[in-house]
């Protein structure tokens, strides 16, 4: 099969500041930036997404807000400012702005002259920000903003959540065309993995079919591999490639958030049901970390799953270079996945929606996806299972795990 895009889509595909035709489909979505705790542990963090940057914050009224990373006064860094009863003061020389962006306060100029108005000239860009399940999630796109998903897992009960974060230097779509690539599980995930232990041990079982369907939320990937056959759930239900940046396994999500043309934040929200003895099992607080990505000698870690994903998506360069391609049957979801937004660009360019966008509450009340083994992520884990190793991203703090071991009943 011949390379599938030229130099021009490429670049259409990848870049994602605001005005570039990909930067403005994405600011039709809600995308993940923070949790719900790193905001109550420390309540302003400086945010890159899409191209700006920016300052979240979280007032002492509770009220969440995501603005200019710079003071319209003489640009300092709003993220070193401090949050008030309503809104964010600078720390430079107090001006404070609230959740819209609106200057409320210029201490200075107000005493000077008390009747001035000029602090009602003075506005930053401000963007919306919500929570769920544990994440904030910012919108940066036109009115009216569509709801942020409620996807089926975050309305699961007894079960404990974690959030884990990692920058990644490559742009955001080619780590996302992993997510439409199911047999490179096989290799780098299987062999590969076997090979980094020293070991020579026979190859993984093969692939000998895979299948994609496109449904409303996403690309569905099914595969049967030697010693499987069509009653395998990974065939018959298969696995979730999510709209517009994300992939689903079943009990976890891993967002690829675009923080520019070339850094990527990872987000994944992973979730295990607590054993049936623990039941009723409410979890209080949804505890975050940030995983390393390179050992302290600058290696690239490659000894947990996610950490091996993103060494072959930097591998790839900064931003891949999709005109030296050369695809195969196995890139057929690939294939699928830029066709459909390059057919999006043009939707968007008409007056419609992109692909997945969720705007009736009903519909967003609990939102199904496909999900293989239901049963083993919602009916409670045997303690045997839980005590496994967190095999995903390395580097899970020791406090992390003592929640974890304390909500299932180990030790």
């Amino acid at each position: 099969m011949p390379a599938m895009i030229d130099a021009a889509t490429n670049v259409t595909l990848t870049q994602v500041d605001a005005g570039t035709p990909m930067g403005e489909l994405l600011r039709r979505y809600w995308f993940p930036v923070a949790a719900v705790a790193e905001l109550d542990d420390r309540p302003v963090k400086p945010v890159r997404l899409l191209g700006e940057d920016l300052a979240l914050y979280k007032d002492l009224g509770g009220n969440y807000g995501l603005v200019d990373r710079h003071c319209a006064h003489r640009r300092a860094d709003l993220a070193l400012g401090f949050v008030e009863e309503c809104g964010l003061r600078c720390n430079y020389h107090g001006w404070r702005y609230d959740h819209t962006g609106r200057c409320i306060e210029q201490p200075y100029e107000d005493t000077a002259d008390p009747g001035s108005r000029y602090k009602e000239r003075i506005r930053i860009k401000a963007y919306k920000v919500e929570p769920r399940a544990g994440l904030l999630w910012a919108y940066l796109g036109p009115e009216p903003a569509p709801l942020v998903p409620n996807w089926e897992p975050f309305t699961w009960k007894n079960g404990f959540a974690q959030i884990v974060f990692s920058e990644v230097p490559c742009n955001w779509f080619q780590a996302q065309e992993n997510s439409a690539d199911p047999v490179h599980f096989e290799w780098m995930h299987d062999n590969w993995s076997v090979r980094l232990r020293g070991e020579k041990g026979p190859y993984a079982p093969r692939h000998l079919r895979i299948e994609f369907e496109e449904f409303e939320h996403g690309i569905v990937y099914k595969r049967i591999r030697e010693g499987g056959d069509e009653t395998n759930p990974l065939w018959t239900i298969g696995r979730v490639c999510l709209w517009p940046n994300a992939l689903f396994t079943g009990n976890h999500f891993e967002w690829r958030v675009p923080m520019d043309d070339a850094t990527t934040l990872s987000v994944g929200w992973f979730f295990a049901s607590v054993p049936k003895d623990r039941e009723p099992y409410v979890q209080r607080r949804i505890p975050y970390w940030t995983a390393p990505v390179r050992d302290p000698e600058g290696r690239w870690i490659t000894s947990h799953v996610m950490n091996q994903d993103f060494v072959a998506w930097t591998g790839q360069g900064a931003v891949a270079d999709r005109t030296q391609e050369h695809l195969g049957r196995s890139d057929r979801g690939v294939i699928m996945m830029r066709q459909r937004f390059l057919a999006d660009l043009k939707r968007i360019a008409s007056g419609g929606d992109p692909k997945a966008v969720i705007r009736d509450p009903k519909v967003n009340g609990c939102v199904a996806l496909p999900v293989a083994g239901r049963e083993t992520f919602t009916e409670g884990l045997m303690r045997i299972a839980a005590r496994r190793e967190f095999a995903w991203l390395a580097g899970q703090p020791e406090h992390v795990r003592r929640a974890f071991d304390e909500a299932m009943g180990i030790g």
